[in-house]
């Protein structure tokens, strides 16, 4: 962690709406001036996509685990040594995966592949990940130690799935079968290097669908946020004013002493009342440490 140049990781699954709360976080730098510098978990993917269907290809036929989840296909101690470059110095260096021809198109190179390494702007107040592993903590790294403010965004699983069917069906061009077959592969990755990460971090959202989602794969709509709940689960509840959010969320309520409950439709507004104040709060230790 540094105080001098801190870092917020948000963290979830493919599929679970990081990119969602990311805008939520724009709004909230933009309003406050607050100039953030971004990288994206799948930046440190280890391969380009024609190579990594070639190695999950072979590993399916030796029957080994392989997926974008997993330490075999990513470069997590590249990105912790740019956690830790950016606390000492306030600059790191990060890169973008393309996933489609729109995003690829600019950059004149395929999709599925990386833009060149690039250094972060030099005046920027914090580093900002949103991505598949900003809390990852194993045996090799440890990428936890260096972040000051943590995020899980993790709906209900079927959810999550139903999300992420619909978005690389209609997004992507994969056919249902083709996500569900990744969906399958990556279970083993999923319990041993996702869900671990919602235990490090401070403040989970948790969307919960209050409509049947029992069988995701047949499932023809998302549920909206209506159809929802939110479960705000908070590691440490104190300087929380619960008191504040219940006052100002209408229809929320506490279901333990570390957690409220909000509709889903008031999930922007309830990570804005969260999270401004924390974001201000590193920003005036940030200044402390200035002058």
């Amino acid at each position: 962690m540094s105080k001098k140049h801190p870092i917020i990781a948000v963290t979830g699954s493919s599929g679970a709406g990081t990119t969602t709360v990311k805008r939520v976080f724009e709004n909230i730098f933009r309003r406050e001036g607050i100039s953030a510098a971004v990288i994206e978990g799948d930046a440190f993917h280890r391969y380009p996509r024609k190579e990594m269907k070639e190695l999950i290809a072979a590993a399916d036929r030796d029957g080994r685990p392989m997926s974008h989840f997993g330490p075999e296909a990513n470069e997590w101690g590249v990105l912790e040594q740019q956690f830790r470059t950016y606390g000492e110095t306030g600059r790191c260096e990060s890169r973008l995966y393309l996933h489609s021809d729109e995003e690829a198109a600019p950059w004149k190179q395929p999709p599925g592949t990386f833009t060149p390494w690039q250094q972060t702007r030099a005046d920027t107040d914090l580093l900002f990940y949103e991505g598949l592993h900003g809390c990852v903590k194993t045996g090799d790294v440890d990428l936890v130690r260096h972040v000051d403010l943590k995020l899980g965004v993790v709906p209900i699983i079927n959810l999550e799935w139903i999300q992420k069917i619909h978005r690389d069906t209609r997004d992507r061009g994969y056919s249902k079968e083709g996500v569900t077959d990744t969906i399958l592969r990556r279970m083993h990755d999923y319990v041993h290097y996702i869900c671990p990460q919602f235990g490090e971090t401070d403040i989970n959202f948790q969307r919960v669908p209050i409509v049947d989602t029992s069988d995701p794969f047949i499932a023809r709509d998302i549920p909206t946020a209506g159809e929802s709940v939110v479960v705000v689960r908070f590691r440490n509840p104190r300087g929380i004013d619960f008191s504040y959010l219940l006052a100002m969320i209408d229809q929320s309520y506490m279901s333990r002493a570390n957690t409220i409950v909000v509709p889903g439709a008031r999930m922007d507004l309830a990570m804005q009342l969260i999270l401004t104040p924390l974001i201000l709060r590193l920003m005036d230790i940030r200044r402390a440490q200035h002058h």
